[in-house]
């Protein structure tokens, strides 16, 4: 990457596919953006740069690369495929730039010292905790099949309930059907995997309303 493009994207500012961090410390944390990035739309994380967009670099590159790379082939399960490349600020600084593609093998997890192991995706430019549903998305639109499923009961509830909501969540959704959380949440994830509904994910609870598409048939 030449300067000149990495300043242009410095100065867009952080966003769903841009994150900057000014040094590697607490690298076990900064590994949780490389997984929101490989369970989301993909992104560049920037080693070197501030939240202010600073574009300061860092001294010793090839200690922030090894501790990075470490902690990415340590905390993050299953593995992830990333670019690395350096570019160069001054003759004595370097700013470090991972390029992190879309996952076919999502949902990737941060696995901590204890074992311990948490889902995260990129909402804006944020690196939130997945949800349970996010994660079961995840898993089960692997490779984009078609799903298909039965309209039952339970779905017509559902669309009479989105009929008078414009979003509903998981809890919303049991309560009115009179369903256990645990139907309500596989027939609403089964829903947008039939591209129906859409998720829109969020750090406190995630939304679903109808998709676009659906209703535009």
């Amino acid at each position: 990457m030449e300067l000149r493009l990495l300043k242009e994207l410095v100065k867009k500012g952080e966003g769903e596919h841009l994150e900057f961090k000014l040094k590697s410390n607490h690298p076990e944390k900064i590994v949780r953006e490389v997984v929101a990035f490989a369970n989301s739309g993909g992104g560049k994380l920037m080693v070197g740069v501030g939240d202010d967009k600073t574009i300061k670099g860092l001294k010793d590159a090839d200690e922030d690369e090894y501790t990075l790379t470490r902690a990415i082939d340590k905390y993050i399960f299953p593995k992830i495929s990333f670019k690395k490349e350096r570019v160069a600020i001054t003759p004595d600084r370097d700013v470090l730039v991972l390029t992190i593609p879309k996952s076919i093998d999502k949902p990737h997890y941060v696995v901590d010292d204890t074992g311990t192991r948490q889902a995260y995706i990129r909402v804006e430019d944020k690196s939130i905790q997945a949800s349970r549903e996010m994660k079961e998305i995840m898993r089960r639109g692997r490779g984009e099949r078609d799903i298909s499923f039965q309209y039952g009961d339970k779905e017509k509830k559902l669309m009479k309930l989105l009929d008078e909501k414009e979003s509903v969540t998981v809890d919303v959704f049991a309560a009115f059907a009179g369903i256990p959380r645990k139907i309500a949440s596989n027939t609403l994830v089964v829903m947008v995997l039939a591209r129906i509904l859409e998720v829109h994910p969020h750090e406190i609870i995630d939304k679903f309303t109808m998709s676009m598409a659906y209703q535009s048939n």
